[in-house]
């Protein structure tokens, strides 16, 4: 079942378009606190974002090109902002549709399904620094060299990367990778961690993924 992320502070409208989209069966998660926007959204592991541009602390401009960066597609912008300008700034950042409100449900559910569909047959790639993983495949590009990854590395490098230069807790690792932390040993996740690096050294790139002791880990070094 697809994951879609509304991202829209007017809450009846946010009702209303969690209600459209759960017909027609969607898992639908809303994000209310626009603290931390950015972050939620990727908690959230969207498979699609219905974003408004109006919106408190950071505008919707702001969130689709960080989202853009770190490989979260596709966005739909769902705004009352009609003008031209707004439409061609929002694409130049990234956004891969474009509706201004109000929207006809049936107008809605046909955008998020034709993204769903030109989606399906695009690799997906995220990119940090030198890193470019195809998450897909599971194949890490470093500059000209290539890499398998295990499907538990590719996990793990997809988390890194989407979080970047963010630490990545320990208890995000063991829900993605596991499910939980509750019948699993920790050790167990230092020897993958020390496989991906592992696998890194080929590429002479392990030193790009830090220890934060007790927390978790990270990717560090210029972007």
């Amino acid at each position: 079942m697809t994951n879609i992320v509304i991202v829209e502070d007017d809450i009846f409208l946010r009702e209303e378009l969690q209600s459209i989209l759960q017909k027609e069966g969607y898992s639908v998660v809303s994000i209310s606190s626009f603290d931390t926007p950015v972050e939620e959204i990727i908690a959230a592991n969207p498979a699609l974002v219905v974003l408004d541009l109006n919106l408190p602390n950071l505008s919707g401009f702001q969130i689709c090109r960080t989202l853009k960066e770190k490989g979260i597609g596709p966005i739909l912008i769902l705004t009352a902002r009609d003008q031209l300008k707004d439409e061609l700034h929002a694409l130049e950042l990234g956004a891969d549709d474009f509706l201004t409100k109000p929207c006809h449900p049936k107008r809605l559910i046909a955008r998020v399904q034709k993204l769903e569909q030109l989606y399906a047959k695009l690799p997906i790639l995220l990119t940090w620094g030198a890193f470019q993983y195809d998450a897909k495949t599971h194949v890490l590009y470093v500059g000209n060299d290539s890499l398998s990854l295990s499907e538990n590395e590719g996990i793990i490098m997809k988390l890194l990367i989407k979080h970047a230069p963010a630490v990545v807790k320990k208890e995000q690792l063991f829900a993605e990778l596991w499910g939980s932390s509750e019948f699993v040993d920790e050790n167990i996740l230092q020897v993958n961690m020390t496989r991906l690096r592992k696998t890194l050294d080929k590429v002479g790139m392990s030193h790009h993924i830090k220890t934060v002791r007790g927390i978790g880990y990270q990717l560090v070094g210029s972007e």
